[in-house]
């Protein structure tokens, strides 16, 4: 780093060799706070040592520690990515994410190495420079989570929480808010620790602060608004991309699991995504087993298919009455990329035709709300992955949502962590909105989550069953469904906006310190 006379510089807390060493364990540690292993205080480790490679580095030395950090997290994290299509989009994707990882690594590096210039003294090293540095590491999460695709949110900081006392701050800020905390506390700390802050206990008190919000602040409350009865059926059938299967083998095994609740009084009979193998607004058949099963059960079906209209193919949840049909459904917002469609198809083509060969069907993106009303109660939807997009989310809580019901297939990461770490989402998207989420799965894992979340009902994986269960019902908007867009943009933009700042304010203090030595004169330091 170049020499300002007259400001103190930031020194590399470890050389690159270790700061490299340290990027690896970071990355498996921060790992290990989200589930199936799940030791959340491990997030704010991992955090930690990420940051603390990074101070006094030089950009291409940053650029380095973030990309080692962000592979070594992400090869990890989303390894059951390799269940479905193989070694080439678990890299792929991981490499993508590892992409914005060194990118903000880089920024954080500018800011640890501005800031001190921009504005010294001891209260801006142990405040401004800590938010700012956690403005840039939501800024990097937010991007990921965008773009391109619609992004990829999956790994935000704060989704390691789902089990932790810190998980109730989402009804507050959001996700993205808690993130935002998380990376604040954490860089206080080391802040402070780099400023020797023992000497001076009063100087530990921004961080623990913190620490007291973090831990004391309660979660927002909801309106109790009785309850609803949902009967909620995980068939086990073969519903994975490439497992073996005969027609309407995974329509069967959902009439079979079904029948255990046929006597049973419910307001509604939930059903996963994919549990059904044909359109049932196309195909009379199937058509007339939901019919039978609706009739069966005694109250509405919701299901989900793809659906054809219009030219255009949609991943459909449809509320069903027997002997009506479709009375209201809503299309998946983020259909999955190389998943359930290949943006540019003509250029993946030329690069692995056989992998985008098999991604037969192109589903549209639905443009229809999250949200169906059963008897006078909203419930809002998330179909498998659009539980990650804050936008869906909050689209069904402004609609009235009193409840959430999230349908999912598992059944192509069997086995692996995939499965919990977006149960994981199910769970924080009930203390964020404050409501109860029955999340159903195909195959697991399937549970009916309380609006603190904690777990009133569940079902083992690989096995077929169904849950009757009374799910308590929430009015009133938390904080994060009413704001919760604004507190990112704030955030995002703070980060952006302080970066620039802290950068015109440090070329500045270095013109004006060099000025003296330029006309001849023996600058004066200004310690």
């Amino acid at each position: 780093m170049e020499s300002v006379p007259g400001v103190r510089q930031v020194r590399p807390i470890l050389p690159l060799w270790a700061a490299v060493l340290v990027a690896v364990a970071a990355g498996f540690i921060l790992d290990l706070a989200y589930p199936s292993v799940g030791w959340w205080p491990l997030a704010f480790l991992g955090v930690g040592l990420s940051l603390v490679a990074l101070v006094g580095r030089s950009l291409w030395g940053s650029a380095l520690v973030g990309f080692v950090f962000g592979i070594t997290f992400y090869l990890i994290h989303i390894v059951w990515l390799n269940r479905y299509l193989g070694v080439i989009p678990w890299f792929a994707l991981a490499g993508a994410a590892t992409i914005y990882v060194t990118l903000g690594s880089v920024l954080i590096t500018l800011a640890y190495r501005w800031m001190p210039r921009a504005w010294p003294g001891r209260w801006p090293q142990l405040i401004a420079t800590p938010l700012l540095i956690a403005a840039l590491w939501t800024l990097r999460e937010f991007v990921t989570g965008s773009w391109p695709y619609s992004g990829f949110p999956w790994a935000r900081v704060a989704m390691s929480q789902s089990e932790s006392p810190l998980a109730h701050l989402t009804s507050w800020v959001g996700i993205s808010g808690l993130s935002f905390l998380m990376v604040a506390f954490t860089a206080m700390l080391i802040e402070w620790l780099r400023a020797r802050g023992w000497r001076d206990l009063r100087t530990a008190a921004p961080f623990a602060a913190l620490g007291v919000i973090l831990l004391l602040v309660p979660q927002f409350p909801t309106t109790p608004a009785g309850t609803f009865t949902v009967g909620s059926v995980q068939g086990n059938g073969p519903s994975g991309y490439f497992d073996p299967r005969a027609r309407n083998d995974v329509l069967n095994a959902q009439v079979l699991a079904s029948s255990e609740l046929f006597g049973d009084e419910m307001d509604l009979m939930l059903w996963p995504e994919g549990g059904i193998d044909s359109d049932p607004t196309a195909n009379s058949t199937t058509a007339q087993v939901l019919d039978a099963v609706s009739d069966a059960a005694g109250a509405p079906l919701l299901v989900n298919a793809a659906t054809e209209r219009d030219g255009l193919i949609f991943n459909t949840s449809m509320l069903w009455i027997g002997g009506e049909g479709v009375q209201q459904y809503h299309d998946k917002a983020h259909p999955v990329p190389f998943g359930e469609y290949v943006p540019d198809r003509w250029f993946y083509e030329l690069l692995v035709p056989d992998l985008v060969g098999l991604i037969q069907r192109e589903y549209a993106p639905g443009t229809n709300q999250p949200y169906v009303e059963v008897d006078g109660v909203g419930i809002g939807l998330a179909i498998c992955f659009d539980v990650i997009y804050d936008d869906v989310i909050e689209a069904g809580a402004r609609d009235g949502a009193q409840v959430y019901m999230f349908q999912t297939n598992n059944a192509d990461f069997r086995g692996t962590d995939e499965n919990l770490q977006q149960l994981a989402f199910a769970r924080m998207r009930a203390i964020e909105t404050g409501r109860s989420v029955v999340n159903i799965s195909t195959v697991g894992t399937s549970q009916v989550i309380a609006p603190d979340g904690t777990t009133i009902d569940a079902l083992p994986a690989d096995t077929a069953g169904a849950m009757l269960t009374e799910v308590p019902l929430r009015t009133g908007l938390t904080p994060a469904m009413l704001v919760g867009t604004v507190i990112t943009n704030v955030i995002v933009l703070a980060g952006l906006v302080g970066l620039i700042a802290a950068g015109i304010f440090a070329r500045a203090t270095s013109r004006r310190d060099e000025a003296p030595a330029s006309g001849g004169e023996v600058g004066a330091s200004s310690g």
